[in-house]
């Protein structure tokens, strides 16, 4: 079953873009010279389509894809102009090429393993056509250490409200459990539960993975000027001609 079920994918939608609008002045700037030559970009990850409405705005033709039945049908409402909206469930679907790979929100992150996510990031890798951009962001093991002794946290909207617990099993994993709660048309509330287990990696190993790729990639603190979640980092990279 997908990460992302009806209530979370909604919740997401209207409360938790900011991380979307925070990024794509960066990853558009990265973008500019696939813009140029009427490029093709794939999103990975895509969820509701908060930052493909960016990336379409400014004018990229976008095939956006997710793994969540519910994100998907939310972008089809939220950005119907984009070029594409399917499904792609890494690390196994094929990957359709492009001139530039992007995804935020750690969307690599939330496979089960280290080696599912480098088979991944190896189809990424892979897809990308000469001259092709990489833009996406995944958790590094910081991210466990900074939030190992977090406390719950809380949010709540017009018609939804969210709370959510953290804990970090192990160096390499970080877990949320998340309680949401939906108004319904006739004013009673429903909720739904989900769990979400992220991997966390030493992401100062994948410059030389993609480097085998045929991508020159680097580990930022950011995309561009925006100020990352500690141990988040930005995998920006290139492939050669």
């Amino acid at each position: 079953m997908p990460y992302y079920h009806r209530d979370l994918a909604l919740v997401h939608h209207r409360g938790f873009g900011f991380h979307a609008d925070m990024c794509a002045p960066g990853i558009l700037e990265l973008l500019a010279p696939v813009r140029a030559r009427g490029g093709l970009v794939l999103e990975v990850g895509c969820g509701s389509g908060l930052l493909t409405r960016h990336l379409v705005d400014a004018g990229h033709r976008v095939v956006a894809t997710d793994a969540s039945p519910s994100m998907l049908e939310l972008a089809r409402e939220h950005v119907p102009d984009a070029e594409d909206i399917r499904p792609l469930v890494l690390p196994d679907d094929p990957i359709p090429a492009a001139d530039a790979v992007v995804s935020v929100g750690h969307v690599i992150s939330y496979l089960p393993d280290e080696p599912a996510l480098y088979r991944a990031l190896a189809g990424l890798a892979d897809a990308l056509r000469p001259s092709g951009v990489l833009a996406i962001d995944m958790c590094d093991l910081e991210w466990g250490e900074a939030r190992r002794d977090a406390p719950g946290a809380g949010r709540v909207g017009d018609d939804w409200a969210i709370v959510m617990e953290y804990s970090v099993p192990s160096p390499d994993r970080f877990v949320r459990d998340m309680a949401t709660f939906v108004r319904n048309a006739d004013g009673s509330w429903r909720r739904d539960d989900e769990r979400h287990d992220n991997v966390l990696i030493d992401t100062t190993r994948v410059p030389g993975f993609l480097a085998d790729h045929g991508v020159h990639a680097e580990v930022k603190p950011a995309f561009g000027t925006e100020e990352l979640p500690i141990g988040l980092r930005a995998v920006v990279g290139y492939r050669r001609e």
